[in-house]
């Protein structure tokens, strides 16, 4: 028997016996109940926002710092599901040259690739299915789920469960293949609505995106990725400085929660709720950080001018906020100077204890922007651990005999905690 229609849809029971959840087309019917609480959390969380992009526009370099921020995003959203990469692991496997790398710091790489491939794309194509698809094939290039269709919606029922469980006994079963296309070009066509408040449209778009899982992997980065694309495509951020996945990260029992809240019984305002605390959480920490990162910049600047450094030593340090970890031949390419004068310049600012040697070897050393380095730290973006822990082993699968994701090492990953998503 169907279950009854709510705000957001109803599940269906399908001839294999299981029900799968079919969403209506945005926007929620009837309208968000906009309550005095509810409108004190947008407003606090489009000031919050508007602080950061006010901030970006103050910084003297902002590609200095953007990078960074987008590391720390990828990281985060990527440990969301399951991956063990840290911020860390990322800028070690940028540095190359043999550095060891983790089995699975590719998917935060390509979630790099894909934030970045994205917003150039906005410059000249709007946010739709065909950009979705776009991007989705950058982020699954190469890693683990490189063969489950790439950059193409998916062509079979999925579901989300435990692992090895029937789909009978799946957690949450998206809209079949049939109605997910009616539900994709729903939401596409909510997607170029600008009438809605655009925190509004996000949080509704992230949800119901997740709700579809249109893809057979990579859903959830994805549905992340659509909330940066959003802002900046309403113009509300210019640059992705903002790491919803921290908040998402340590609230993930109450994210999934509230997703499948709405899904149950149209709870709409709960989600959205959570949602505007959680952006106007993670904007006020962005900008602090933003404005740390500015007083840092300036007050070591001053000490290596009064070092009496030449103007490499400035250069030097305007690379580290790019290349937090570097190495002397990063320096000699980066400065375009001999190996020696790179090596006295590292030295130097090892001195001034700005830089720390991390391997102890006499060759190959790496060193470390440590001040820069424990800002992100602060965030939550932890360099030594970075494991998504659950008692609860579950999986997303594409098929009846759910055979589960394996890391590229053939090692099975880490129980997903990401299961709703």
């Amino acid at each position: 028997m169907d279950a009854p229609i709510t705000r957001a849809g109803r599940f269906l029971k399908q001839p294999g016996g299981y029900r799968a959840f079919v969403p209506l087309p945005l926007p929620p019917n009837p309208p968000i109940e906009l309550t005095p609480e509810f409108v004190a959390l947008l407003s606090r969380a489009d000031q919050a926002l508007g602080r950061l992009d006010g901030v970006s526009h103050t910084l003297p370099n902002p590609e200095l710092f953007v990078a960074m921020y987008v590391r720390h995003e990828a990281v985060l959203s990527s440990q969301i599901e399951g991956t063990e990469s840290t911020l860390e692991d990322l800028l070690e496997f940028e540095l190359g040259k043999g550095h060891k790398e983790p089995p699975d710091v590719i998917e935060v790489v390509n979630y790099v690739n894909a934030m970045n491939y994205g917003l150039d794309r906005l410059r000249s194509l709007p946010l739709s299915l065909r950009l979705l698809r776009e991007i989705h094939g950058k982020l699954l290039e190469g890693v683990r789920g490189g063969n489950r269709f790439p950059g193409e919606f998916r062509r079979s029922q999925n579901w989300i469960g435990p692992a090895h469980a029937p789909l009978s006994k799946a957690t949450f079963v998206p809209p079949p293949v049939n109605e997910m296309h009616q539900a994709l070009g729903d939401l596409e066509k909510f997607l170029h609505d600008n009438t809605h408040p655009p925190l509004i449209q996000a949080g509704l778009v992230h949800s119901q995106f997740e709700t579809i899982h249109p893809f057979n992997d990579g859903n959830g980065r994805i549905g992340r990725l659509l909330i940066t694309f959003l802002l900046v495509q309403r113009s509300v951020l210019h640059r992705p400085l903002l790491y919803l996945s921290l908040f998402l990260k340590r609230h993930r029992a109450e994210y999934y929660d509230r997703l499948m809240a709405v899904r149950e019984g149209g709870d709409w305002e709960g989600w959205l709720r959570f949602f505007l605390r959680g952006t106007a959480e993670a904007a006020e920490e962005a900008t602090g950080t933003a404005v740390a990162i500015v007083n840092m910049r300036e007050k070591h600047r001053s000490l290596v001018q009064e070092k009496g450094l030449s103007t490499r030593g400035l250069r030097l340090l305007d690379l580290l906020f790019q290349r937090p970890i570097l190495d002397v031949n990063l320096v000699k390419q980066n400065l375009e100077v001999t190996f020696v004068t790179a090596g006295r310049l590292v030295d130097q600012l090892r001195a001034m204890r700005l830089l720390k040697e991390t391997t102890g070897q006499k060759r190959n050393r790496r060193y470390r922007y440590e001040p820069y380095l424990a800002l992100f730290q602060e965030q939550g973006g932890r360099l030594s651990t970075a494991s998504v822990q659950t008692t609860e082993s579950v999986e997303e699968s594409t098929s009846p005999q759910l055979k589960g994701h394996r890391r590229p090492d053939g090692r099975r990953r880490s129980a997903r905690s990401a299961r709703r998503t």
